[in-house]
């Protein structure tokens, strides 16, 4: 069940001109619910206009701060963003789910790591969640950061990240690469490419001794980045991301042409959500298994609706599925048949989704 939370908005101000920070009042009696680890989302939810509108934004704050604070970006013709960035105001409230996501690691106070962070513009937001997070947690761990934004301006969360570094002399190091503005040092101008990416991994990147790297920002930033640094030879297991969809690859669009023209009329479907069976026969006009669900009446949890955020990942039981696209899902869940229900389509007559697991 998609189980959200009227909370009231404790405060909302501008970062920059086109990002708002909101900061949620969560009762007592719901802090245990909404306890959550760095890199944790939470799922928003709003009547736009007569429209039930979702959207799911990462934490910025550190679960060591006793505080839920969202970073939200305006997106041009977006819905929520712009709602949150051009009308919400403190004291409005908004429902929302509890914190969910596996964008992260957890904190141990032994660990002596070694972090990366990779991060354009309002990727930043889980990430420095878990800057915050590992620097407060392990004494004897480091944290270098990389931060592309346009202009000194855009820059979001800079004044805070100052104080970390200040706060964390020596063990947190910030390099920020502007795209829109000329530097004097032109290795900081403009985005990661190879020339950049082999002074970075000889100067700046020791990789046998790099622990984990995180990155989150668009599409091409984050697996160009990521396939350099794996074929320098850091491993894949250690490179964790989150991205930003521009749009879909030949292969996405195949894939997603063929699956529309599936046949799905007739499929069983059971659910399994909160303890309980939820069945329904797909129509031929249901598009995937979230969407019949949804229109049979279901009460299922879901945000982006286009495989990002995962706010809809159930497990597969029985029968089989394939997903039209994926940006959400590790190799290792889609193997234990994790799906996003939002672009699951059956292959089989039957099939049976648990979303409690």
């Amino acid at each position: 069940m998609a189980d959200f939370h009227k909370l009231r908005i404790k405060d909302i101000y501008k970062e920059t001109k086109d990002t708002s920070v909101v900061t949620f009042d969560i009762p007592e009696a719901l802090q245990d619910e909404f306890k959550f680890s760095q890199g944790q989302h939470l799922t928003l939810k709003a009547l736009i206009n007569g429209e039930d509108v979702r959207r799911s934004y990462s934490l910025c704050s550190s679960p060591f701060d006793n505080e839920w604070k969202v970073a939200v970006k305006e997106i041009p013709g977006g819905k929520f963003s712009t709602y949150i960035n051009s009308t919400l105001k403190a004291g409005d409230e908004l429902d929302v789910m509890a914190p969910s996501g596996t964008f992260g690691v957890d904190c141990n106070a032994d660990n002596a790591k070694n972090y990366l962070f990779f991060a354009a513009g309002s990727g930043i937001t889980p990430i420095l969640s878990m800057i915050k997070a590992h620097l407060a947690a392990e004494p004897n761990s480091t944290c270098k950061l990389f931060y592309v934004n346009r202009t000194a301006k855009s820059i979001i969360f800079k004044e805070e990240l100052e104080q970390l570094r200040n706060a964390y002399f020596g063990r947190l190091e910030i390099y920020y690469f502007l795209t829109k503005e000329k530097r004097d040092i032109e290795l900081f101008n403009g985005r990661f490419d190879d020339e950049k990416m082999k002074v970075l991994t000889k100067t700046f990147i020791d990789i046998p001794d790099t622990s984990e790297v995180f990155l989150c920002g668009p599409e091409d930033m984050v697996n160009y980045v990521s396939n350099y640094l794996a074929e320098a030879g850091l491993p894949k297991d250690l490179i964790h991301f989150e991205l930003f969809v521009k749009g879909l690859t030949e292969e996405d669009k195949k894939r997603v042409e063929r699956l529309s023209e599936q046949k799905i009329d007739g499929v069983e479907v059971v659910v399994i959500d909160g303890g309980k069976e939820f069945r329904f026969t797909m129509q031929q006009d249901d598009d995937n298994i979230l969407d019949g669900a949804l229109i049979a009446g279901a009460d299922l949890p879901f945000a982006c609706k286009g495989g990002v955020c995962s706010t809809c990942k159930c497990q597969v039981m029985e029968g089989e599925v394939e997903m039209k696209i994926n940006y959400a899902l590790e190799e290792d869940e889609v193997a234990q048949n994790y799906v996003l229900s939002c672009q699951a389509v059956p292959t089989t007559k039957r099939v049976v989704v648990d979303f409690d697991v």
